[in-house]
């Protein structure tokens, strides 16, 4: 598939298939995810695949507002993937304090669109989720407390099959500048 097909076919997908994933798929998401770009190369993920059902629910609970329907289909996913912030390096934590840049954040969000992309184009539906009570799922997964949980991505397959995402962009001309904001 062609970088210009794989990033039109990559949305985040909420509704999916009961239909197990191959674990060998997953590892293919998680070294697309190992070999992103990081500041320094500090590299500072880690990844938790949550696949037992019952772990699995109880995180998606924690996922969930008690009204609305926010996240409410997580129940209905196979597979939660759970990112773990770690250590930075020393370049990249100085580096961070001298821009007022939290790195690691950035270099997990780049790391787990490596992830998605690399799902897309096996054909698996991803969503990635910010909302999360972290300090309940830390305990359920045994995460130390001096780590940090940078996002959650569910994983499996779309329940409609791939398409192209629907949803409406800004024009070019409404993002795009050259020289000088605004103009």
């Amino acid at each position: 598939m062609d970088f210009e097909s794989l990033v039109r076919l990559r949305k985040s997908v909420r509704k999916y298939e009961n239909k197990k994933i191959d674990r060998e798929l997953i590892v293919k998401c998680i070294e697309a995810a190992r070999l992103a770009p990081s500041a320094c190369n500090s590299q500072p993920w880690s990844f938790i695949v949550v696949d037992d059902v019952e772990l699995k629910n109880k995180i998606a609970d924690l996922c969930t507002l008690p009204v609305g329907s926010m996240n409410k289909f997580m129940k209905d996913v196979p597979v939660i993937i759970v990112q773990v912030i770690e250590r930075t390096n020393l370049s990249a934590g100085i580096g961070s304090k001298l821009t007022d840049r939290q790195y690691n954040f950035i270099d997990t969000g780049i790391a787990m669109e490596n992830f998605c992309l690399q799902a897309t184009e096996l054909g698996l539906g991803t969503c990635i989720i910010g909302y999360f009570k972290e300090k309940t799922i830390k305990k359920l997964l045994n995460i130390p407390d001096t780590k940090r949980i940078g996002l959650l991505c569910t994983i499996g397959y779309e329940k409609d099959g791939q398409k192209e995402s629907g949803k409406s962009r800004k024009s070019i001309k409404e993002i795009l500048y050259y020289n000088n904001y605004g103009n």
